[in-house]
């Protein structure tokens, strides 16, 4: 009865392959993989051409599906091969790590799983107990800056051998007495879970067994005291209920970045190194050829150049570099100088690309459809199928025309996905010609979304039922009109039938207890997009004109006085709830509407106590509507900026009129002598305490009319007001010298008017 102990790296492929070789030779008659035994039942889908690797192992308690642990495996992975081999050759294969049975225990016990914002990442093969990181040391005693580098020169990148192991087992026992490990109860009782595996493998009469595990593990499973100790280390673990499923994983949830603290820096690189590899025999030109290649089919797609004669020199340098650094080959280090220097001119800028795209990689694994999953999964893999949505790791903008059954069905999805916090789409802004029939989505698939589809299990077992009854469970809960109105939008925006009439009864009766002029403007914009959009998705919206009905009249009646009294902050406030009442009218286009808005904007507008942000955008909104004409807009103006009115309350009207848009004063020059004269007239103090407010208005004026306005100062170009008759009709050159500056302060973008 023998025992062999192969110390591997996660996701190493070079491990990975002197590992496979070195269990061909073997023929064991057992394997034992460092893994979680809860899974074990999931194994034998491993065969499957289905299986696609990148994938994962998602362990977790079904009461709280947040408290869980991913195992991922890329198809490089040493114990991916060693499972794959196991299993297809009919030999028994068996995970030896402590149960998550009892680990996921631990973690409810401490409350972890609400501090942990990826908890498999962290639990998973993380060995953070270990006080300084073993592969460093070896490093630094061979010479090396860098443990990564040097594991993947060492090992990954050297010819298969199976003396590797002995060595890896020989320099880890040196490293574990050199540097003991600080005493962590859970890395203890996982070690002494690995040792009664295998004796319990040893007691069943294997006689050839292979086991697979991390290289810091190997040392204390070579040497493994008595199983008395082990007993005691185990003595007293609890339980918890727990359940498997294999789900998709990404390169990009597999690398350090993701914060996954078993990961690699180059899953990308790393599955190019396994591939090739697998394909040839004779890889050390191939290898740094293939990839110089790939770096060149990339940067073409993205219209940068990359031609043949690139590749020829990008390889001889890479070359180059390796022979000067005594490097068997070009590893990546050397690879992505000479990509840098050869194909990017020495620039930063497209290697980020190639690092995301190539050497992180995007690849998006797949499982069997046999694979146990909660229905909530399985009714949206139909609907994937269905509707011709297949996840990918990769942005995509997706344009859906609603007037088309298929792309209706798709946003309705997307749409449900959101209510049920799993935001595989996001909704973007669209604009122009197609902004009425048009959805544009930005897509992106994320594994963690199976454990979101597993806690929106306990809302129903399909992707609609689900969203509906969390519709509404939110509709009991909201208590705020715009929150319900919002959610309404949402619901329409999903087709959720049952939700709309559920939530139109809590709305109405929200509304009527709602005095808050404020939460009823707020209310208003979501039902106008509601009636705006809801014959493009043949949806009836009777019951809604109902509630707008209400809510406009009522905010009609209220709104004058809710104005009255504001400071600058709250007019501020009240300004920006004005502009979005306002444009939710002019959605609507209901003459009925419209004429009701512009009188109460009518009485307000002639309110002198009120705010003069108030105020002067009533005036505009009225201007631009065709109320008032440009005699009348001057005359209010005029009004406002005359020597009764305190200071910053004209300055107050001259934001609220003009915000956002300078070209009245361009076109008009009755406004724009108004405006100038006043200014003109402010004392010195006064001027200086309001010019910040003056930039900010005209801040927003976009950067076309500001330089135009530049060009009317400088060309001298101030008409005579008919009202002001004690102005010399003759231009005064040393007047508008003394002007200029006060004109370019207003202006800003350091104007240099002359």
């Amino acid at each position: 009865m023998t025992l062999h102990i192969f110390g591997i790296r996660h996701h190493g492929p070079g491990s990975a392959r002197s590992l496979r070789q070195a269990l061909e030779q073997l023929q064991p008659d057992i394997i034992l993989i460092e893994g979680p035994p809860d899974a074990e039942s999931l194994l034998h889908l491993i065969p499957s051409p289905a299986m696609q690797p990148p994938v994962s192992l998602l362990i977790y308690t079904p009461e709280q599906p947040q408290n869980c642990v991913y195992y991922p495996f890329a198809i490089f992975s040493p114990e991916w091969q060693a499972l794959h081999y196991g299993l297809t050759n009919n030999i028994p294969v068996r995970f030896m790590d402590l149960p998550l049975t009892h680990r996921l225990a631990m973690q409810v016990d401490k409350g972890e799983n609400e501090d942990k914002e990826d908890k498999g990442d962290k639990v998973d093969k993380e060995e953070s107990y270990i006080l300084e990181d073993p592969l460093a040391v070896l490093a630094q005693a061979a010479g090396y800056s860098d443990g990564e580098r040097w594991w993947e020169h060492m090992v990954e990148q050297r010819p298969d051998s199976m003396d590797v192991f002995a060595a890896i087992l020989e320099a880890m026992t040196a490293v574990r007495d050199e540097l003991p490990p600080r005493e962590d109860p859970i890395e203890m009782q996982r070690e002494a879970y690995m040792r009664k595996t295998i004796r319990e493998a040893q007691k069943a009469g294997f006689a050839r067994i292979a086991v697979v595990c991390g290289a810091w593990h190997a040392p204390v499973l070579s040497q493994m005291p008595t199983a008395k100790e082990d007993t005691a280390i185990l003595k007293g673990l609890r339980k918890t209920k727990v359940e498997a499923t294999w789900v998709p994983w990404t390169y990009s949830r597999l690398s350090y970045t993701s914060g996954y603290g078993a990961g690699v820096e180059s899953p990308g690189w790393y599955q190019h190194l396994w591939q090739v590899k697998t394909e040839e025999e004779n890889t050390h030109s191939l290898i740094t050829i293939r990839w110089m290649t790939q770096v060149a089919n990339l940067l073409r797609e993205q219209d940068l150049d990359a031609s043949s004669a690139h590749v020829i020199e990008g390889v001889r340098l890479a070359e180059t570099l390796a022979a000067l650094r005594d490097r068997p080959l070009p590893g990546l280090p050397e690879l992505n100088e000479a990509t840098q220097t050869v194909f990017c001119f020495g620039s930063e800028l497209p290697m980020s690309l190639i690092h995301d795209k190539l050497i992180v990689g995007e690849c998006l694994g797949q499982v069997p459809e046999e694979t146990p999953m909660v229905p909530l999964q399985q009714d949206l893999i139909k609907q994937q199928k269905r509707l011709r949505m297949k996840p990918e790791v990769s942005e995509k903008i997706l344009d859906l025309d609603l007037r088309k059954d298929n792309d209706l069905g798709r946003s309705h999805l997307l749409h449900r996905l959101n209510l049920l916090d799993i935001p595989w789409g996001q909704l973007q802004q669209a604009g122009g010609k197609k902004g009425t029939f048009h959805e544009f989505w930005r897509l992106q698939w994320h594994p963690e979304f199976a454990i979101s589809l597993i806690e929106a299990g306990i809302w129903g077992n399909t992707i609609r039922d689900a969203a509906n009854s969390k519709a509404c469970d939110i509709a009991d809960k909201g208590t705020e009109l715009p929150i319900l109105t919002e959610l309404l939008n949402q619901v329409i925006l999903s087709d959720l039938s049952d939700a709309v009439v559920y939530l139109m009864s809590r709305l109405e009766s929200v509304a009527a207890l709602t005095s808050d002029v404020t939460h009823l403007m707020a209310a208003l914009p979501p039902l106008a997009n509601v009636l705006r959009y809801g014959n493009v998705r043949q949806t009836d919206t009777s019951m809604i004109t109902h509630v707008v009905d209400g809510l406009l009249v009522r905010i009609c009646i209220s709104l004058p006085g809710a104005c009255a009294s504001l400071d600058d902050d709250a007019a501020m406030a009240m300004y920006d709830n004005i502009m979005r009442v306002n444009s939710a009218i002019a959605i609507l286009q209901n003459p009925e509407y419209l004429a009701s808005w512009q009188q109460v904007l009518t009485q307000m507008a002639d309110n002198q106590g009120l705010h003069g942000l108030i105020a002067g955008r009533c005036c505009r909104l009225l201007l631009d509507a065709g109320v008032f004409d440009v005699t009348e807009a001057a005359g209010r103006m005029g009004l406002a900026l005359s020597t009764a009115s305190e200071p910053s309350q004209a300055a107050a009207w001259v934001e609220g009129f003009l915000k956002g848009s300078g070209l009245l004063l361009l076109h008009d020059d009755n406004l724009w002598q108004l405006l100038d004269n006043w200014v003109t007239e402010l004392a010195d103090d006064a001027f200086i305490s309001l010019l910040p407010l003056l930039r900010r208005t005209f801040a927003t004026f976009p950067a076309p009319e500001r330089r135009q306005m530049g060009e009317k100062v400088k060309a001298g170009d101030r008409k005579k007001v008919k009202h002001n008759t004690s102005r010399n009709s003759e231009f005064n050159q040393e007047n508008a010298a003394l002007i200029l500056p006060v004109i370019a302060q207003l202006l800003g973008n350091n104007y240099e008017l002359t």
